[in-house]
């Protein structure tokens, strides 16, 4: 391996020191077509192999846009996939460092056959082994596919660019108009889960690895934590809009590993360790707080259908990889607009059904409000939910008793339906109510919320429960 070239230089710094080994190195273009006899090929523009994380053994490979500006021919496809094979039999993660100018076009149709094959080989690993893409330079065409075949993908945020059609190529676009490709453009779009610095982008993996099982078989290992089980959380409640501080607070050492940050602001994804073991948590979001301490962006307390996507696609990876969910529900309905209608009942559908279907533990902290159909999409006793814990301030019906009573008593006088509002609120949104009905399992007070949430997982420790056999779901 050359350790002049960036796609040396990346692999060794993501990796323990000195743990590298490189397979394949030898390996050449063997295409002679349209001049490429007359052009060293070394390694054939990607290094392939293996090396450790933490200790623990990974799988990467990193193009060299220095050789045919990382181009995608036959060889170069055949080592990603050979590596795939090995991934799979050793049951460990595999990261891929991209930096190609796409698919080889003096090798055609071999190329494009080759580009396929890795596909086929990502397909097979999806919820077996966890799949990491890195991007620090073009990944465009057919390579942005298999980018996002990945579980996660990461970009370089000066110089990546993720695309699957040139901004230029747009109709009534051009880069200058509208960079499409732009990490930053990506990330807001939900394409990339992380992007920054190039040794930030490196060590956001690292962490990321060591937080994930190595395989669909193991559970991800427990991390040593001297963060008190029962530390209290002291003014957390203030912390209800902006629940990625929230959750935040309930982390071991306040480590949040947030993914998807700049995406559907209104639901947070990411993962945390309780008690040294790895969860993933889902969130709603109703306001953004800036460095300065201050709420720099006020969100709606709804569901949209971005942000049910972003869920569902999370919730998913959990259960596959067996990582126990966290919910932490203030939602009080649907988005209310033409664009979101038009995808609003599937996107939620499909949610719902990311949930019902996973049988990992489950645990739901409902923190604000909990009104209507949006309540029972976010993990709901109803559909499966394990434990629900609710803090005392908590609101859970149908809707808000005013909008309630103006409804069934809409021909009444107005201190007739204050009166019926207070009367709805007291027996119908109130907490405690929910608690005698069986849907709130526990009411805790907001500074006891992680030793509960911990207490609650270390029960569901050995959760086994059965579905119905089927080859997968249509949703």
């Amino acid at each position: 391996m050359s350790t002049t070239s960036k796609a040396g230089q990346r692999i060794l710094s993501l990796l323990d020191e000195n743990s590298f080994v490189e397979i394949g190195a030898l390996v050449t273009a063997r295409s002679t077509d349209f001049d490429l006899k007359q052009a060293e090929t070394p390694s054939d523009g990607v290094i392939t192999g293996y090396g450790l994380i933490d200790g623990n053994l990974v799988f990467v490979y990193s193009q060299d846009s220095s050789v045919l500006n990382g181009t995608v021919g036959e060889m170069h496809a055949k080592k990603i996939a050979n590596l795939y094979d090995m991934a799979l039999k050793m049951g460990a993660p595999i990261v891929g460092l991209l930096d190609s100018a796409g698919l080889r076009l003096q090798e055609a149709t071999d190329a494009l056959d080759a580009m396929a094959s890795i596909y086929a080989k990502q397909s097979m690993a999806s919820g077996v082994i966890p799949q990491i893409s890195a991007i620090f330079g073009n990944c465009g065409g057919g390579l942005a596919i298999a980018s996002k075949m990945a579980d996660f993908t990461f970009m370089e945020e000066k110089n990546a660019k993720l695309f699957v059609n040139t901004p230029n190529a747009l109709d009534g676009n051009y880069t200058a108009k509208c960079d499409t490709a732009d990490a930053a453009y990506v990330a807001k779009a939900g394409v990339c889960d992380v992007y920054g610095e190039e040794e930030y982008i490196l060590t956001q993996i690292r962490e990321l690895v060591s937080m994930l099982p190595k395989n669909n078989d193991v559970e991800a290992e427990i991390a040593d934590t001297e963060d008190d089980l029962n530390r209290a959380l002291e003014g957390v409640e203030a912390c209800t809009g902006d629940t990625a501080i929230l959750i935040s607070q309930i982390a071991d050492d306040n480590n949040f590993v947030e993914l998807k940050a700049e995406h559907a602001k209104s639901m947070v994804t990411g993962f945390i360790r309780l008690n040294g073991n790895t969860v993933g948590v889902v969130a709603n979001r109703s306001e953004v707080y800036g460095e300065d301490g201050k709420v720099a962006e006020k969100l709606d307390t709804v569901l949209c259908p971005c942000g049910c996507k972003k869920a569902t696609d999370f919730v998913n990876f959990c259960d596959a990889f067996s990582i126990p969910v966290l919910t932490i529900t203030n939602v009080t309905g649907f988005k209310a607009t033409v664009e979101a209608e038009k995808k609003m009942a599937d996107a939620a559908a499909k949610l719902v059904n990311a949930f019902a279907s996973a049988t990992v533990p489950k645990v739901n902290v409902i923190v604000g409000k909990a009104y209507g159909s949006a309540y029972t999409v976010m993990n709901s006793k109803a559909i499966g939910c394990d434990i629900t814990i609710a803090w005392p301030n908590a609101e859970i019906g149908t809707m808000d008793a005013k909008i309630a009573a103006s409804i069934m008593y809409q021909d009444a006088d107005e201190e007739t339906r204050n009166a019926k509002a207070s009367e709805y609120a007291a027996l119908q949104n109130n907490v405690v109510s929910a608690a005698k009905r069986g849907y709130v399992d526990q009411i805790v007070e907001p500074r006891d919320t992680r030793k509960y949430v911990i207490g609650a997982f270390e029960m569901l420790y050995s959760k086994m429960e059965e579905r119905p056999y089927k080859k997968h779901t249509t949703k």
